[in-house]
């Protein structure tokens, strides 16, 4: 398969060079320094409007504006700031927001409270005031976070968010390692049966605003079947709990994306939204249930593919079959090699089309024998001073990133045609003293 494949849509090689939306990377690299994150919109875009053409062509009246049966929601721990989570209403896109800080970046972004949905394994009281506050939806993840939703609403709250109970479907989905699987029977997240049960009628009897179901099984998967079973043990736990006209169903999300030439093509989003809404439509037909609106969390499908990261090399040590290029980023803006063994795939800046005559594991600066991010990739002849490009890097690397050895957090780069703006700048030595206090 073809790397350039895995890139940005609006990707060109020209004079055997990296450009995105009409943007040399070397030039953007040179104006901004290293490491470096652009976001492309064009891509982005893409995917925003396919998975709204999916659920139109899928689900009844999905394209309806008057009253619209699904939604798309935009998966803030992907990566969020005030410029993604503008965009994400350019489309009308929900936004899924874990805690009050990524609350807060949603209303810097101008998302409104009922496009606001809360997740949270273990949410702190701060996050369920801040909730209730702000949001239009709460998934409740457990028995005793039901019952402090409760404590916190006072007579002062005037909106009630709506109330989903997070399912245990006891079904996972198949994805490349445990630690991106949430659906299974030991999972942390969710309520088993028995206790979404018990959750319903703590709703009924205090009065709570209940009207859906959400559950999730995993992250980064290619093969939608194993939702089947999930969705059915959600739809039977809704005719239990009497759901009636206007409830709400999720049947989660995680669709993948291709991160190296070997998971080339990219998954099927379309596939993805017939096997959910097929089986939501049938299921609640055999049971004599309303259909609900649907809510679609596509998580980093919507936006790993459209950003890249640049890396400049600092050294290369070539030791027999050994080869090293080490850059200035690594596990600081990006560990999930490190994590959870994630591969990648890169291409040179410049030289693009050259013979990948070397075979090269790609590290960074830090600390950390697990500092890597790319192992045994062939790659053109790279020296020091080069410039590299890895794509899919747009989901679940600034987010998860870290300050480890006083790493500064890289710049972020919003690219499209004929503009580029920065929409985080660098983190500076003085953003990391800017917390602690003298003895």
């Amino acid at each position: 398969m073809n790397r350039i494949d895995l890139f940005p849509i609006s990707t060109k090689i020209e004079n055997d060079t990296l450009s995105i939306a009409g943007h040399e990377l070397a030039v953007l690299a040179k104006e901004h320094g290293t490491p470096l994150y652009l976001y492309d919109r064009a891509t982005m875009d893409a995917a925003a409007a396919g998975y709204k053409s999916a659920l139109a062509s899928h689900y009844p009246s999905a394209g309806s504006r008057r009253r619209p049966f699904a939604s798309v929601t935009y998966a803030g721990k992907a990566f969020l700031c005030t410029a993604i989570a503008q965009w994400s209403q350019s489309h009308g896109l929900f936004v899924d927001c874990t805690g009050e800080g990524e609350i807060a970046i949603a209303l810097a972004g101008g998302v409104p409270r009922e496009h606001i949905l809360v997740h949270g394994v273990n949410k702190s009281i701060h996050d369920l005031k801040a909730a209730i506050q702000h949001a239009g939806t709460i998934v409740v993840d457990n028995l005793t976070e039901m019952k402090n939703v409760a404590a916190c609403i006072t007579t002062e709250v005037v909106t009630t968010p709506n109330l989903w109970l997070r399912l245990l479907p006891g079904v996972a989905v198949d994805t490349h390692h445990a630690h991106t699987q949430t659906g299974q029977h030991d999972s942390k997240f969710g309520m088993t049966r028995e206790e979404i049960l018990e959750a319903a009628r703590y709703c009924r009897e205090h009065g709570l605003p209940l009207n859906g179901i959400h559950f999730h099984q995993g992250s980064n998967f290619r093969d939608a079947s194993p939702l089947v079973a999930a969705i059915e043990i959600g739809l039977d736990l809704a005719v239990e709990i009497g759901f009636s006209e206007e409830w709400h169903f999720s049947p989660g999300g995680g669709w993948g994306v291709a991160y190296h030439e070997d998971e080339l093509p990219q998954p099927d989003m379309n596939e993805y939204v017939r096997v959910i809404a097929e089986n939501v439509i049938a299921g609640c037909k055999k049971r004599g249930l309303t259909l609900p609106h649907l809510h679609l969390e596509p998580g980093r499908s919507l936006v790993a593919r459209a950003g890249v990261a640049i890396y400049r090399v600092g050294a290369v040590k070539r030791r027999g079959d050994k080869v090293w290029i080490l850059t200035d980023g690594g596990m600081t803006d990006n560990p999930r090699h490190a994590m959870y063994g994630a591969r990648y795939s890169c291409l040179p800046v410049s030289g693009v089309g050259g013979e990948r005559s070397e075979v090269v594991s790609i590290a960074g600066p830090y600390c950390e024998s697990g500092d890597v991010v790319i192992e045994d990739l062939p790659l053109p002849k790279v020296e020091e001073g080069g410039l590299i490009a890895i794509p899919a890097s747009g989901a679940y690397q600034l987010s998860m990133s870290s300050n480890y050895n006083g790493a500064r957090k890289p710049a972020v780069l919003w690219v499209e045609a004929g503009k580029v703006r920065v929409i985080q700048r660098r983190e500076t030595v003085t953003d990391l003293l800017a917390r602690d206090e003298a003895l």
